[in-house]
């Protein structure tokens, strides 16, 4: 089965982030397909690449990367929830003039369309977050 996921809530925030985090897990090592995992609201907030959590936290940041480089998964930020909220990838630092950009490696920039996307092209989509 082919499964996206859709993450609307800020990591640490409440529950939601690192539940999307565990559902994906388990769902790969099922062997299911995971198209891609989109962020939108405040959860573009999963994709900073300037946040410390604490030692004795999972590191929610860290672990997206991870997946994402070991299953190659689309990890979609939604830019114009990311711009709103201070989150920004190099060539938009650049178009905005600004002195420096914050948005993790594996991560990327894109409209809801990739979300339709996701959703067409999914047997589920699945929400996490208001």
């Amino acid at each position: 089965m082919i499964f996206s996921i859709s993450i609307h809530a800020a990591p640490y925030s409440s529950q939601a982030s690192y539940s999307a985090y565990q559902f994906a897990k388990s769902l790969l090592a099922q062997g299911h397909q995971l198209y891609r995992v989109f962020f939108y609201q405040d959860g573009v907030h999963n994709a900073t690449k300037l946040a410390a959590p604490p030692q004795d936290e999972i590191d929610l940041y860290a672990a997206w990367q991870t997946l994402a480089k070991e299953y190659e998964i689309d990890l979609v930020v939604c830019i114009a929830a990311a711009l709103k909220r201070g989150l920004i990838n190099e060539e938009e630092a650049q178009r905005y003039q600004k002195k420096a950009h914050n948005l993790a490696d594996e991560f990327s920039l894109s409209g809801l369309g990739q979300l339709v996307d996701a959703a067409v092209n999914s047997d589920r989509l699945i929400t996490f977050g208001h």
